[in-house]
């Protein structure tokens, strides 16, 4: 898996976008009347960061909180929460991927303006990475920062009993392990709260496989800095091992253009939950590869917050 970090932004040209933004219409009308295509070039930029201060006037962060009870800054999470006295609000708890050795929670930034604006309380996590933890500390950890929204988020205009947990590539793995394998939250001391699981990209979904079948390249050593060189773990360390403990709704994301182990896993995952009737959603994406199932979330118009947004509403209201 390759990786890159998601700081370039995409700046559409096309008029049919200013269309999709909600201005003024004064404001609107009158670039909708420019002749001029290079005029629209130089007001884009100053659209968009008008676009940004509108939406995002009413969005409070609350940044670096620990969830652990220690001073690590692995063990730290940024909240993204709409500040207008609504309370009781769904909850969505983001779990970055980086090939489970790599990332962090600040670049998703956008992610959380995004769906704070759409309604959505959204906690973005750090966790430790590899070579200096291994996927059980991960997924541990990734389950404490769970707790502590259960029991704090309502601090911050979401409920505790509205928890959802999207993930995308290892951040879909960890979250999906922590979801099917009852063992983490033990040990966290409480009973699983997640109230359905959107899963972007996953990698990893069958780790056990992956590892048995892929090419010995540095992608493979990497992964067994994380999952040891023991195939008996990488059993344990397989969510669809556990498929049959999972009882809540998922919502499954996997690109046209994404990686072989993906394409296969993904759709077994959906699958798997339906035999098992529970109710379970899957969007091919075409035409996307394995970072830009997540970059293009970049812009909160983009039709994954759609999709999800509908999902976290029907299920909290279930």
């Amino acid at each position: 898996m390759i990786h890159c970090p998601l700081s370039i932004f995409y700046l559409p040209s096309s008029i049919t976008y200013f269309k999709k933004i909600r201005y003024p219409n004064n404001f609107v009308n009158l670039l909708l009347k420019r002749k001029s295509f290079n005029m629209l070039k130089k007001l884009l930029p100053i659209m968009l960061l008008f676009q940004t201060i509108l939406s995002s006037a009413q969005v409070k962060t609350a940044k670096n909180i620990n969830y652990a009870g220690n001073t690590e800054v692995k063990n730290t999470l940024n909240i993204f929460y709409k500040n207008d006295g609504v309370a009781n609000k769904p909850v969505l708890v983001f779990i970055h991927g980086g090939s489970w050795s790599s990332g962090k929670k600040e670049t998703y930034w956008w992610l959380g303006r995004n769906f704070a604006r759409k309604g959505i309380v959204i906690v973005i996590i750090n966790y430790p990475l590899a070579p200096t933890a291994q996927y059980e500390k991960m997924a541990g950890d990734c389950a404490l920062a769970v707790k502590w929204v259960k029991e704090n988020i309502e601090n911050y205009q979401a409920s505790g009993d509205k928890i959802f947990v999207m993930g995308h590539s290892a951040g879909a793995h960890l979250g999906e392990l922590i979801n099917a394998d009852s063992k983490y939250f033990q040990q966290a001391g409480i009973k699983n709260p997640i109230k359905g699981m959107i899963l972007n990209d996953p990698f990893g979904l069958d780790i056990f496989e992956y590892l048995t079948s892929a090419e010995k390249d540095n992608y493979y050593y990497d992964f067994l800095r994380t999952f040891t060189d023991q195939p008996a773990v990488w059993k344990r360390a397989s969510p669809l091992d556990y498929v049959n403990n999972i009882k809540n709704p998922h919502l499954l994301f996997y690109g046209g253009k994404t990686y072989g182990a993906i394409k296969l896993q993904t759709p077994r995952l959906y699958e798997k939950l339906k035999a098992n009737n529970i109710p379970v959603d899957i969007k091919e994406i075409k035409g996307k590869s394995h970072v830009p199932m997540i970059s293009q979330m970049i812009f909160g118009s983009n039709g994954l917050y759609k999709a999800i947004v509908e999902f976290v509403n029907k299920f909290t209201q279930s």
